[in-house]
């Protein structure tokens, strides 16, 4: 015993001793730097030294049990404390939740001399003096367990610059820390203190002496800069050690009570308190909220920018056939901003109202086929302005013009903010963002970033719609070099004719030359029925002049020709004239039956009605045939060269709605997979009617044609 008396006299006489000579060093060093005033972080170094000298000066003097060498090695656990917090309060991020379990460990410091001190009052009550010796390591290992996280911490937020400086003294730290958990764990576990582990105490200072001295020749100041990723992980350390400390504290109180239902109740603790981790830790809520608390508390932005923009871009550019379509692609980037877990994309479709364009894990919003009003447009497009949605319903949003908003967006109550998408002062679109899990204000940082992503987003959405233009022009331009191939075979028939006929003047009577011509004319025959077969899809007729027809005239017309090969039935309605040409109604009618016939089962029939809608008059084709996609209906089904049918050019349905549109009206379409398909002619009504025009003369409507 009296041998490791002396190892710990000496050991810590020389941990003193050094201690100060490197604290002296320090200060002269100071001194010859006339120039540079010392940082905080210096200054606390300096503390932290001589609280370490002083606690090694304490133990050689008196003795590693007592009070007074305890004290100072309170004092020392808090110089080096304020040193890691003065590290961290360096960085440009200051920190909340951090400070909170700073704060935590300085009580539990306080709380140290008071409790060890109980051991002196309370000597004379045996019972006491063990819970008071158990209840003083359990402190003692507290702090160092929550000290050795902090420094992780410090060393794991630290940027790759700022590591190089710090490693060396929170290696010293660690190794110290490391020492005294192994020394207060073995003690409360014996219900004593190791004499020799106290005695050797002072020889792990001697040697961790130099590498403090390494920390205090570091030129320049203490900066520190913050990583969000490694700070999210850490304050996970955090939480899950506040766990455990709880969970231990608890059950420790609980033992000291003693008796059979404090051993129950021990048990029931720690089943409790298991069953909530495993329910809250996998919880995608809860951890949405603790991101959302971390980032408040922890970091003055909310948003990493760096990290932001490598995900938006990301997202959007990213190449290969397994990603997700281009427009959902756009809805997820404004999504991931503020963590909303869905959204919808409004576009402006050929009419130039907005549409629904795309939905990112949304399929129940019910969005309409308008799904804007008349003002939408135009206030998004010259204000720019984020709408929060509940703030508007509530009614504390007075800046918001309402009748820009649609109604369907206020009564779905998942809806909860509009950003719009805006390139050069004109509205490219609209993303309808869903309720984040974790419900909080958009405050400023949030509509700058999404107010700039909107940006971006918009310059992509009209890069695309420029390269859709562009594909379509090739295209077109495709078919003309298709008819310019047409165009040469029929030339080639006209001059085969035209030797045939020269020819036929002078050898008529020639039994070989009218064989010849015969097998002439029939091959150019069968060639000029291929080619008007291939050209009958895509001709269109001149027009005879947009005026007031009889529209039941022109749809008894069609529905003849299509009777032989497919039952089509006409509603009774009252006589509706229209303003259209009669020529290209028939063609746009020829199309859309023929559509749905083609769609509809052999027996199913097709119906057709007319009605009047305001200044309208509508024409409906209804099938009860295989139907469409939405995605098919938005982007595929007006697009030229693109069908559903294995031998069909996709032409009919583009070229219906431009002969539509030249007649100043529209084309609407409702369909469902599997339940059919709706198309709605919309033209406008006739304000008199031309008696010389036969296609004016009421008839009326038969009821069924089969």
């Amino acid at each position: 015993m009296a041998n490791w008396a002396d190892i710990s006299l000496w050991a810590h006489s020389g941990a003193a001793a050094l201690t100060l000579l490197v604290a002296a060093w320090l200060v002269q060093r100071w001194a010859r730097l006339r120039d540079a005033r010392p940082s905080l972080g210096d200054a606390a170094l300096l503390i932290a030294l001589l609280s370490t000298s002083l606690w090694a000066f304490a133990v050689a003097a008196l003795g590693p049990l007592d009070p007074i060498a305890g004290l100072a090695e309170s004092l020392r656990n808090l110089a080096w404390l304020a040193f890691l917090f003065q590290m961290v309060r360096s960085a440009r991020a200051q920190p909340g939740t951090v400070t909170a379990v700073y704060l935590v460990l300085t009580l539990v410091l306080a709380a140290q001399p008071v409790v060890e001190n109980w051991l002196t009052l309370l000597a004379t009550h045996q019972g006491l003096e063990s819970l008071t010796l158990g209840s003083a390591m359990l402190l003692r290992m507290i702090f160092v367990v929550g000290a050795l996280v902090l420094a992780n911490n410090l060393y794991s937020v630290a940027d790759a610059e700022t590591r190089t400086s710090l490693r060396v003294p929170l290696a010293a730290l660690a190794a110290m820390w490391l020492y005294d958990l192994n020394l207060y764990t073995m003690g409360y576990l014996n219900g004593v203190l190791s004499a020799d582990m106290l005695a050797l105490r002072g020889v792990l200072m001697i040697f961790a002496v130099p590498f403090f001295a390494l920390a205090a020749n570091r030129p320049g100041g203490w900066k520190l800069t913050l990583s969000r990723k490694i700070a999210y992980r850490s304050l996970s350390l955090f939480a899950i050690l506040g766990y455990l400390v709880t969970m231990i504290a608890v059950a420790q109180l609980l033992r000291a009570v003693g008796g059979t239902v404090a051993s129950g109740a021990q048990m029931l603790l720690v089943l409790g308190m298991s069953l909530a981790a495993l329910i809250l830790l996998p919880s995608d809520r809860f951890r949405a909220w603790f991101k959302v608390k971390a980032t408040k508390h922890f970091f003055q932005h909310r948003y990493d920018y760096r990290a932001e923009w490598i995900r938006f871009t990301e997202t959007i550019g990213r190449p290969g056939d397994g990603t997700a379509p281009f427009h959902e692609r756009v809805i997820k980037a404004a999504a991931d901003i503020s963590d909303s877990p869905a959204g919808l994309l409004l576009a402006p479709g050929d009419n130039g109202r907005l549409q629904l364009q795309a939905r990112f894990n949304w399929p129940t919003a019910d969005v309409p086929a308008q799904a804007c009003t008349a003002a939408t447009i135009g206030y998004f497009q010259a204000t720019g302005r984020i709408v929060e949605l509940d703030a508007l319903r509530s009614g504390h949003d007075r800046d918001t013009d309402r009748r820009a908003i649609p109604d369907w967006a206020i009564e779905e109550t998942n809806a909860w903010a509009i950003v719009p998408l805006v390139h050069f002062d004109r509205l490219a679109g609209l993303v309808v963002l869903a309720r984040p899990l974790v419900e909080r204000r958009l405050d400023w940082e949030d509509l700058d970033l999404l107010r700039l992503v909107g940006r971006q987003l918009a310059s992509y959405l009209a890069e695309a719609r420029s390269q859709e233009a562009l594909r379509e022009a090739d295209q077109f331009d495709e078919f003309n070099r298709r008819m310019a191939f047409v165009m040469h075979d029929i030339k080639n028939l006209v001059s085969q004719l035209s030797l045939v006929a020269r020819n036929a003047e002078r050898h008529a009577d020639n039994p070989e030359f009218r064989k010849d011509m015969i097998a002439t004319l029939q091959n150019s025959v069968g060639k000029m029925n291929t080619l008007i077969r291939r050209l009958t899809g895509y001709a269109r007729s001149a027009g005879e002049g947009v005026r007031a027809i009889d529209a039941e005239r022109v749809v008894r017309a069609v529905i003849a020709s299509k009777q032989a090969a497919h039952p089509v039935v006409a509603s009774a309605a009252q006589r509706l004239m229209l303003m259209a040409d009669p020529a290209q109604l028939e063609q746009v009618l020829g199309h859309l039956i023929q559509n749905a016939i083609d769609a509809s089962p052999k027996d199913t029939p097709v119906y057709v009605s007319m009605a009047r809608d305001g200044l309208n008059g509508v024409i409906e084709i209804v099938d009860h045939g295989a139907g469409m996609s939405a995605e098919f209906v938005r982007s595929k089904l007006f697009k030229p060269f693109i069908s559903s049918k294995t031998d069909g050019f996709g032409i009919g349905a583009y070229e219906a709605r431009l002969l539509v549109e030249a007649m100043h009206g529209r084309i609407e379409v409702e369909s469902r997979e599997g339940e059919g398909s709706r198309f709605s002619i919309h033209l406008p009504l006739a304000t008199r009617i031309d008696s010389d025009d036969p296609a004016a003369m009421p008839v009326p409507v038969a009821e069924k044609v089969a």
